[in-house]
């Protein structure tokens, strides 16, 4: 895809969504946090489930922690991995009482320094909660991108890399959220819905196969 069409696969987008956001439900960055290191491999309706009755008893790093990992498993035991991520959501709060005095650091490196925090869940909290333009890849992000020739990579990583160069500068903030979104409900996995998608005009995929 070349940069005249680049841009106007965001123009369109923009248009369509002028302010687009996560679908989790938050309320502060911490929120933020423990909800995307509850999303993976789950859906954001399901976090959301789980995040109402957790967050009405613990809403910050202090309260959680003094849950416990046994006492936090109830309030996340319908999302997948929830024994690995009630440890690693434990352990990250703790860190963030000790090192970071109860707030959620604004750092890549000291984010990802937390127990279960990759560069995805980095970059997320960085670009939703603190408002840099960074691009957080995930499975939608990276099929969508690779399908429609918008940034192809042969990883998350290099269609990060390429998505932060090739992306226009207006329109990098969210980028993140309008890609998720239209790998979401249009440009789905098994079946993309092509003709009701608003640059299926610009797509590579389209083009190749009209």
């Amino acid at each position: 895809m070349n940069r005249d069409a680049r841009r106007q696969v965001f123009e369109r987008l923009r248009r369509h969504n002028p302010h687009p956001t996560t679908e989790l439900e938050y309320r502060t960055p911490f929120e933020l946090l423990i909800a995307v290191m509850l999303s993976a491999q789950a859906t954001d309706v399901s976090v959301n489930k789980a995040t109402k009755r957790l967050f009405a008893v613990a809403d910050t790093p202090e309260a959680m922690a003094g849950l416990g990992v046994r006492g936090i498993k109830p309030y996340i035991k319908t999302i997948g991995l929830y024994n690995t991520k009630a440890r690693n959501i434990i352990a990250t709060c703790r860190l963030l009482c000790s090192r970071h005095a109860g707030q959620v650091p604004r750092g890549r490196e000291e984010l990802e320094a937390l127990p279960g925090v990759g560069r995805k869940t980095a970059n997320v909290v960085l670009n939703t909660a603190f408002g840099e333009p960074t691009i957080a890849v995930d499975t939608h992000i990276f099929r969508v991108s690779n399908r429609t020739g918008i940034a192809a990579g042969k990883t998350p990583l290099a269609v990060e890399k390429r998505l932060l160069k090739t992306v226009p500068e207006e329109f990098r903030r969210d980028a993140h959220h309008w890609l998720i979104l239209h790998g979401r409900y249009v440009c789905t996995a098994r079946q993309p819905n092509c003709d009701r998608c608003i640059i299926s005009d610009l797509c590579d995929l389209k083009r190749k196969h009209p």
